[in-house]
């Protein structure tokens, strides 16, 4: 029955269990880190709206204190609608479509970013996971041969001191697994935060991949989030050159009014008016623009040196990962297994337990070294995905 009750209890848990592509899709469409992005996207699409409107005229009322009766008593009805030089609107549009081309390039960027947070996440989760698991073996596996060595009839003092060690060895590995019971419970808290929902428990299974090729990863930079920001930010800068170079020609106000006077006839009167510029100041704004877009030219060729650097970083700690695990998996291993074997042999008939328990910790420190090889193989190869702005 109750084992009939724990595999109950085991089927729910797997079925709620997410996997980390739902955790990524669902914390994608509703975390709030990414609406503040949204909704300065939705203010700018009424900043085109307006962009390309002509200013609102302007209408004017006076009349004079003069006597009636004379010619030069009036009230007088001014219309004056300011008229952009050519190109000026379209100009002003562009700049507001290139912000909201950078706005939707930074609103990626982010989500990349809260997708490699959540990866690693993830994968220490993973890591954390496994370290138990073989943990929760040893003790079993360290309680049994404790009881086994101590069912003997006869024991040395030299087997005492063996008894001792593996209970020493056996506090050790509980210290350790109350150690990563509470970085489980924190490493859940922090993914949760990621997600912005409660991830209680993840599917999620990690193998160590192909031997890494750094050409291959040189490739998929051309999709660099931080690279297409700072793309878009020169598109922006270079709308407002254009736009600052069209503001050297002036505006044309066309002003259309009425006269009325009491006692003699009523006329209209036409005119138009410009600004001067003769003082310089559209010049010095343009050279102002100018300047900024070279700031920004050198920022994007600094992050494209940045990233071929943070690239060979990681690639380095993926070729690293992957040769400690093939070390481990392929010569280490095998040795130690057989030493496990023939050490495990003379447990059963009353052999050294302190040999037993050295052999043991260092097959333990092994698979642990291997499963964090594993882990740091996946981290490194989620940055280098961040690197390409990939999304899954």
């Amino acid at each position: 029955m109750k084992t009939l009750l724990l595999s109950a209890l085991l089927l729910a848990s797997s079925l709620s269990a997410l996997t980390l592509s739902e955790v990524i899709e669902k914390s994608l469409q509703k975390n709030p880190s990414l609406e503040s992005i949204n909704a300065r996207i939705a203010a700018n699409t009424h900043a085109i709206d307006v962009s390309n409107q002509f200013s609102n005229p302007e209408l004017s009322l006076i009349s004079n204190s003069i006597d009636s009766s004379e010619p030069m008593s009036q009230t007088v009805l001014t219309v004056k609608q300011k008229i952009n030089y050519y190109a000026k609107r379209d100009s002003r549009e562009k700049i507001t479509l290139a912000e909201d081309a950078l706005l939707k390039e930074k609103l990626n960027a982010a989500k990349v970013e809260l997708v490699v947070k959540i990866k690693t996440e993830a994968y220490t989760i993973w890591e954390l996971r496994e370290l138990y698991k073989i943990i929760e073996e040893y003790i079993q596996l360290t309680n049994k041969n404790i009881r086994l060595y101590e069912s003997y009839t006869s024991v040395s003092n030299n087997q005492h001191m063996g008894i001792m060690k593996a209970e020493l060895s056996l506090s050790e590995l509980k210290i350790q697994k109350s150690k990563l019971t509470s970085k489980i419970y924190s490493a859940y808290s922090r993914l949760s935060y990621l997600a912005a929902f409660k991830v209680k428990n993840l599917n999620i299974s990690l193998d160590m991949g192909i031997k890494p090729d750094l050409k291959n990863y040189e490739n998929r930079l051309t999709n660099n989030p931080e690279l297409l920001v700072k793309t878009k930010e020169l598109r922006k800068e270079d709308a407002k050159i254009a736009l600052a170079d069209v503001n050297n020609y002036p505006d044309i106000n066309l002003i259309a009014g009425y006269a009325y006077r009491q006692n003699f006839d009523n006329y209209f009167n036409f005119g138009l008016s410009l600004a001067l510029p003769i003082y310089g100041t559209e010049d010095a704004l343009e050279e102002e623009v100018r300047a900024s877009a070279l700031v920004i030219l050198s920022e994007k060729e600094d992050v494209r040196i940045a990233i071929t650097s943070e690239l060979k970083v990681y690639y380095a700690q993926m070729l690293s990962s992957y040769q400690i695990f093939h070390i481990v998996q392929d010569n280490a291993l095998p040795q130690i297994s057989h030493m496990f074997e023939l050490s495990n042999s003379s447990i059963s008939i009353g052999g050294d337990l302190f040999k037993y328990i050295d052999v043991l910790f260092q097959k333990l420190s092994l698979e642990q070294k291997s499963i964090n090889a594993v882990s740091n193989y996946n981290k490194a190869n989620a940055q280098i995905s961040k690197l390409a702005g990939e999304l899954k």
